[in-house]
């Protein structure tokens, strides 16, 4: 197994409350291990040789937010 790579993504107008649904969406991919939404950023952790940055980004996008690495 890989070992996680951790990256905080800018979620731009994300809440804590957005956020816990933006986290529950990334779990549910596989390979990510941990996802920590704060007001406006979320914090993962993931398996790099599952994923990039910008599946990452997309999964956020498909819950309605603009997000970048930060």
């Amino acid at each position: 197994m890989t070992k996680p790579t951790r990256i905080l993504l800018g979620v731009r107008g994300m809440n804590r409350e957005a956020g816990e649904r933006v986290a529950a969406h990334l779990l549910a991919l596989p390979g990510v291990s941990r996802a920590t939404p704060d007001d406006g950023q979320i914090e993962v952790h993931y398996d790099p040789s599952q994923h990039t940055v910008m599946d990452l980004v997309r999964a956020v996008r498909t819950q309605g937010f603009l997000a970048g690495m930060l």
